[in-house]
């Protein structure tokens, strides 16, 4: 294995050297060097469903949009674009001076401009059934087919809605709406998720599955800096797929790895202090940042009394599930099972760092045991007397979490039981409303607060929706359905908080806390741009 690992670290030396020389203006080549602990299984922006493919298709491919540290959107190969009174028609005006990156299916072998007809056919890949991508779900509600995806000319493409959807500015900034050129996929085939060719900052070199992926700088990239010099920075990014997290670790401290991301439990006391600061043997060896991660973890609960599950279950008295929200220390929580990483989620579902978030709009629920108790008496169940046992069910990822739910619902009176599943089996339950109370998180896939109230919509029943609660409200349906017509996006923010309250006081979900992420950087790493989203940039990383 050292001998593979020895024969590929020069296979990588070579290709740096060869695809530098011809810049002799740089004697000092910079490369990046990154871990993926959870592998990669395609490069192929219609199958970017996991964090790993969303960082490396980022690198190598672009958008219409993207989005900036403010998750705004942004110009990318579209410099402008007009949407229709209606808020149906969506036109884009697109750079002309965008390019594939070489390869030799193209004339020559040299890269071709980019039109709109490419956008065409990379939008109408994602819901052609016979790519079957997992990004789908971007366009299947939105169009009828390809007849949707015009393009007018070379430089104008236009995008044809069924109904509004005023998110999709943010929606297209994912990387599954990359452009990709057709005669490339079509040669490669299925294959096309080991070559991918884009138009980003980095071209894709060489790839061993499970050991080293190699990017190059991208010499014909068309964004420059505020002061017009040229992007990237870098000369190469180099990815290693370490998947031992305290091993992945080590190769930072020993500064093989120039970025890390996240702290995992079984070293997180030995970097991070309770409240969440670095602690002090490793002060100025490398920067760590936390920032916030549109994620909510959370408890659920299923409240439709037409289930058989739900009529026999105390937790369908609303008094009780509000009791449980105020039975929770969510400070209590992250200070000592994640060393202050994350933040409690005492204003809403929508988490901290998602556009329009407001802590004060959206009453949530704070640590309040007497109140809690009485809730619980309220509901005819004074200090939890005569109240059947629950059961929590759970990964084994997250027993701590729920042991120490468990504990402060115990403290009010309520037996909790708790089940442990594999993640396959709790998914599957949660997607067929066959499990009453279940710990859970949601992840952003676009900067809207759209994508985490669509959870509680009533048309997105499970399997085929994300509504694990079966929860089913007309006042917020309609709510939901007016924010598709609102293209004020203030207005359509205060759409999302009258929704989100509504969902608090119903309390079908006990949020625990936004997350948030963590990065650690080498001292000689500048230009990490932060963001919500976690989207690793690297087109602005400067390596000193």
């Amino acid at each position: 294995m050292r001998a593979s690992f020895n024969y590929i670290f020069w296979i990588f030396i070579s290709i740096i050297f060869v695809s530098c020389h011809q810049d002799t203006s740089n004697n000092h080549k910079k490369t990046f060097n990154i871990n993926l602990d959870q592998g990669l299984t395609s490069i192929d922006p219609a199958f970017a469903r996991n964090q790993n493919a969303i960082w490396m298709s980022n690198q190598i491919f672009n958008g219409l949009v993207q989005i900036d540290s403010n998750l705004q959107s942004v110009p990318c190969i579209a410099k402008n674009w007009k949407i229709s009174e209606d808020a149906l028609t969506y036109t884009f005006n697109l750079r002309n001076d965008v390019y594939f990156h070489d390869d030799p299916i193209f004339k020559n072998g040299k890269g071709r401009k980019v039109v709109a007809k490419d956008f065409s056919y990379s939008f109408y890949r994602l819901i052609d059934p016979k790519v079957a991508s997992s990004g789908g779900w971007i366009f299947s509600d939105k169009v009828k087919d390809r007849r949707n995806f015009i393009a007018i000319n070379d430089s104008t493409f236009q995008i044809k809605l069924v109904k509004p959807f005023p998110p999709l500015m943010n929606l297209l900034t994912t990387q599954y709406c990359s452009v990709v050129p057709e005669e490339v996929v079509t040669h490669y085939g299925k294959n096309f998720r080991s070559h991918p060719i884009g138009t980003g900052p980095f071209k894709f070199k060489y790839w061993k599955e499970g050991e080293i992926l190699v990017l190059l700088k991208n010499e014909h990239y068309f964004e420059h800096d505020q002061k017009g010099t040229k992007l990237p920075y870098l000369d190469a990014v180099k990815a290693t797929f370490i998947t031992d997290k305290q091993s992945g670790f080590m190769s930072f401290l020993k500064k093989d790895l120039d970025f890390y991301y996240n702290v995992d439990g079984s070293y997180r006391d030995d970097i991070l202090t309770k409240s969440g600061k670095m602690v002090s043997k490793y002060k100025d060896k490398f920067t760590l940042t936390k920032s916030p991660y549109l994620c909510t973890e959370y408890v659920g609960i299923l409240v439709d009394t037409n289930l058989t599950i739900v009529k026999q279950s105390p937790l369908r008295i609303k008094k009780i599930r509000q009791a449980i929200n105020y039975a929770i220390d969510r400070d209590k929580l992250i200070r000592y099972l994640r060393n202050g990483i994350g933040i409690a989620a005492t204003s809403g579902f929508i988490p901290k760092g998602m556009p329009g978030f407001d802590s004060l709009a959206v009453r949530g629920y704070t640590y309040n045991p007497v109140l809690s108790a009485r809730l619980l008496k309220e509901a005819g169940f004074p200090e939890g007397k005569g109240l059947p046992e629950i059961t929590l069910n759970t990964t084994t990822t997250y027993k701590d979490l729920i042991e120490f739910i468990q504990g402060e619902l115990t403290n009010i009176g309520m037996k909790v039981k708790i089940d442990v599943s594999p993640s396959a089996s709790l998914r599957d339950l949660m997607s067929k409303n066959n499990v009453n109370f279940f710990r859970g998180s949601w992840l952003a896939d676009y900067a809207d607060g759209e994508n985490f109230l669509s959870m509680f919509y009533s048309k997105n029943k499970v399997p085929n929706g994300p509504n694990y609660f079966a929860f089913y409200n007309r006042d917020f349906d309609k709510l939901f359905e007016q924010s598709y017509y609102e293209t004020h996006t203030e207005k359509r923010f205060e759409l999302y908080r009258k929704m989100d309250q509504l969902v608090m006081d119903q309390s079908p979900v006990v949020p625990l806390f936004y997350d948030q992420s963590v990065v650690m950087l080498q001292n000689n790493i500048s230009g990490y741009a932060f963001n919500a989203l976690s989207l690793i940039i690297l087109k602005n990383i400067k390596k000193n």
